[in-house]
């Protein structure tokens, strides 16, 4: 059954990319962002605009199968599947601290409370508590990757200050062992005031429950109520997979409510997409900085600008799979993806199912393949995808 609907899956996912390509004219790789307009046409008026009350009809419809197939489908199989393997509540939590920029802002995005999904951090598992998250207590370290700082390895810069100054001091392929104990990442390792941090629908739907969100707490309950789990069941590996088809659900329904308020606002004439006043660089002083934040699937991403006369002085970027993915740091403590695999049961060490099972719950993205070596030095399995963030 299972494996039916994920091929039912995969043509509906063809279907409602669909929705990327009519607003930002193809994907992946969006193109909205040119600055002082769009790769789409906005005309209620022109039947060969792209974005016209019939392009909006296009949308509530496709929009209106993906929840159907989320209610109907992919919450019905995930409470399925996990009714047999109930034990993995127990297996793959790892750090039990969670963090979020905070996704889809209600109006002003200077304004961290306005949020679909709240922005907040959450330590030790504690779903009594939402701390306030400050962008500028990120930093990075670079002590077990390979790259170097020129204040050396053993600090963590912020990202406004980040250096990216690539040493591989590594062994040459193929890898014998994984020598924690140096360098052994190309990734960084992001940290919150010195804490590591898991991202993602996990996270998101974390913060969002502990902060009282009406709707994601129904929908976590009814998830929990089903399936007779505590809400504590939700850090392990299995709650990390049931929090993504959650997060689904909730995403699903806000997007009908944006299709429409997208629809009134074609009718009523307002076509504003972008707001110019500051994009002019003879408006801007001789020094800047700044940051943009987002959600995306699969995490927290950030990216930091410095700018100076007019010019790019550093740019850095803090992405979802750094923060879940990168090594030690400079205390040794370790990341989301190391901490979660700690005390997994491996039934076969020749096809260490388990490690993949937990690690594919993330949802990884790196640039290269990463491999599993067991004590011998027997590459065993591939972990990675190479698209997106």
């Amino acid at each position: 059954m299972a494996v039916a609907h994920y091929l039912e899956a995969l043509e509906l996912q063809r279907k409602f990319i669909r929705i990327h390509a009519v607003l930002g004219g193809k994907n992946p790789h969006l193109q909205t962002f040119l600055v002082g307009g769009m790769a789409t046409a906005i005309n209620p008026n022109e039947p060969a605009a792209t974005i016209n009350p019939e392009r909006i009809d296009f949308l509530r419809q496709v929009a209106s199968e993906a929840r159907a197939f989320i209610d109907q489908v992919y919450i019905p199989d995930i409470l399925a599947v996990a009714g047999f393997y109930k034990d993995w509540f127990g297996y793959g939590g790892g750090l039990g601290n969670y963090f979020c920029y905070g996704g889809f802002p209600k109006g002003s995005i200077k304004q961290p409370a306005a949020f679909y999904l709240p922005r907040g951090i959450m330590l030790n598992r504690d779903l009594t508590k939402v701390l306030p998250l400050d962008p500028s207590k990120v930093a990075e370290y670079v002590t077990h990757s390979w790259y170097t700082y020129t204040q050396g390895n053993d600090k963590g810069l912020n990202s406004y200050d980040g250096e990216t100054n690539p040493k591989y001091t590594g062994p040459k392929p193929p890898y014998e062992f994984l020598d924690v104990a140096n360098k052994y990442s190309w990734l960084k390792a992001p940290r919150y005031e010195d804490t590591p941090m898991e991202v993602g629908p996990l996270a998101r739907m974390l913060v969002a429950y502990a902060s009282g969100q009406a709707d994601v707490k129904a929908a976590v309950d009814g998830v929990l109520t089903k399936l007779k789990a505590p809400p504590t069941a939700l850090f392990s590996t299995l709650g990390r997979i049931a929090a993504r088809a959650i997060e689904a659900q909730i995403l699903a329904g806000y997007l009908e409510q944006w299709i429409d308020e997208l629809g009134a606002k074609l009718h009523s004439g307002d076509l504003r997409v972008h707001n110019g006043e500051k994009w002019n660089p003879d408006t801007w002083p001789a020094t800047a900085r700044g940051f943009g934040f987002f959600e995306a699937p699969r995490g927290s991403l950030a990216h930091w600008v410095e700018i100076e006369n007019q010019t790019i002085k550093n740019y850095q970027a803090v992405v979802p799979t750094t923060w879940n993915a990168g090594p030690r740091d400079a205390k040794g403590q370790r990341g989301a993806y190391e901490s979660a695999l700690l005390k997994t049961p491996i039934a076969d060490p020749e096809r260490p199912l388990e490690i993949l099972r937990t690690v594919r719950s993330f949802d990884p993205c790196l640039a290269h393949a990463v491999y599993v070596v067991d004590a011998r030095g027997l590459r065993s399995k591939v972990l990675t995808r190479t698209t997106g963030m």
